[in-house]
């Protein structure tokens, strides 16, 4: 099978996030389709941008084949990124039929996180006569309005909707991250026999290479606290107003007198104010450490008692939850402390931990008190479920054949 994959953030090792799309092409590699990747120049999520010295440029990272189209820098969610996707999805449509005759695609993949691509994608489709796919990681324009507040008249919104409700309507298949989609596609439009849940992975093979070890101040903090017999709570990841971590800093502050040791590992836009609260208010069983390399993660996750996960309570979540986050934690064989309220609970249907309301302080601390007055071994065996749990339905591998025999 010829497979075009239209993403605008499609990264790889070489370039960074996004990775779904270059683990899934790898993988459809491996199984003998020839797959081709369309990418824009510029994404926020890159750490290491594509070299362009036209328009455009061909690129090959690890057996996997890319097209990147090139469009203008920006910087947050402005108007520079609205231009930048307008750009990718313009400059797509120009060359449509020239890649349908000379990609001949059996299936067009519309993959980016907004849904717009399915234009110049359902161009494509048509000019090669391919099956046209419409991929969901988030819903637009239910994301910006829910999440980011902006209003359902705006004409950045209903440029969203008008593109989603197009592919609910053209699309010959949807596949969604998001288990929990069901009903609002429907509302949308879309014949629910064409919907297919293909959610987020991991490499589990990564997970059986050697780790690298921690940075010194790192591992002697969790080796101190250990020492002095306190449970270890892990949190790595992004330290964004999405986390809510300010109600973990409430918990620990409720747990300020039994042998719980909090700490935080990463970056983001809220670190230096949740540093700020620590200090303020005499937190000492938290510490803040800098991000962490990829291949320390292991190590990491290997040292913790608890590992701790949390978004907002907002009602996006409603359409459910699939985050890397938590793969990576299950994979390490952690016991999971979840504050999320979602549509769905990948902790309970791991059985890998405990799911707590999201944003509420005493909840977190109870729920923290009850993994404790767990033992150690059943904390194990709560980690070995996660990790069964990953290896069996999270898998790239896994997930690249759910995806082709969805589309066979």
């Amino acid at each position: 099978m010829r497979i075009l994959l239209v993403n605008h953030y499609a990264g790889s090792l070489r370039h960074g996030m996004e990775f779904r799309p270059f683990y899934l092409a790898r993988e459809w590699a491996k199984a003998g389709h020839e797959v081709l990747i369309v990418a824009a120049s510029q994404s926020h999520l890159r750490s290491v941008a594509p070299r362009l010295e036209g328009g455009s440029a061909r690129e090959q990272v690890d057996g996997v084949d890319y097209l990147w189209l090139r469009t203008p820098a920006y910087r947050g969610n402005g108007v520079g990124r609205v231009l930048n996707i307008a750009v990718f999805c313009l400059r797509l449509g120009a060359i449509a039929k020239r890649l349908a005759r000379g990609f001949r695609p059996d299936v067009v993949i519309a993959s980016s996180t907004y849904p717009m691509d399915i234009w110049p994608a359902r161009r494509i489709a048509r000019a090669g006569q391919a099956r046209l796919v419409h991929e969901i990681h988030d819903l637009w324009p239910l994301s910006p309005v829910e999440l980011g507040g902006m209003s359902p008249r705006h004409p950045f919104i209903r440029v969203c909707q008008a593109a989603e409700d197009a592919a609910c309507r053209d699309a010959d298949l949807v596949v969604s991250m998001l288990p929990c989609v069901h009903e609002h596609l429907r509302d949308r439009g879309l014949d629910l026999r064409k919907l297919h849940i293909v959610p987020n992975g991991v490499l589990v093979a990564e997970w059986s290479e050697p780790a690298a070890p921690l940075d010194a101040a790192l591992a002697a903090h969790i080796q101190d606290a250990h020492a002095r017999g306190r449970l270890v709570v892990v949190y790595a990841g992004a330290h964004g107003i999405a986390n809510a971590l300010d109600s973990l800093l409430d918990a620990a502050a409720l747990l300020r007198d039994e042998a719980f040791s909090f700490v935080l590992v990463g970056s983001g836009a809220e670190r230096e104010r949740l540093a700020a609260r620590v200090d303020a208010e005499d937190l000492a069983s938290v510490r803040l450490f800098d991000p962490i390399a990829k291949r320390q993660i292991p190590s990491l996750l290997a040292q913790a008692d608890i590992a701790y996960i949390s978004l907002q309570r907002v009602p996006i979540f409603r359409f459910g939850i699939a985050p890397n986050k938590l793969m990576d934690y299950m994979m390490a064989g952690c016991a999971v402390l979840c504050a999320i309220d979602a549509g769905n609970d990948p902790v309970a249907e791991a059985d890998c931990g405990v799911t707590v309301q999201a944003e509420s302080a005493p909840a977190i601390a109870q729920g923290l008190r009850q993994l404790a007055a767990r033992s150690a071994d059943e904390r194990r065996a709560m980690g070995a479920r996660g990790r069964e749990y990953v290896r069996r339905h999270h898998d790239w591998s896994v997930l690249a054949e759910r995806f082709i025999e969805a589309v066979s």
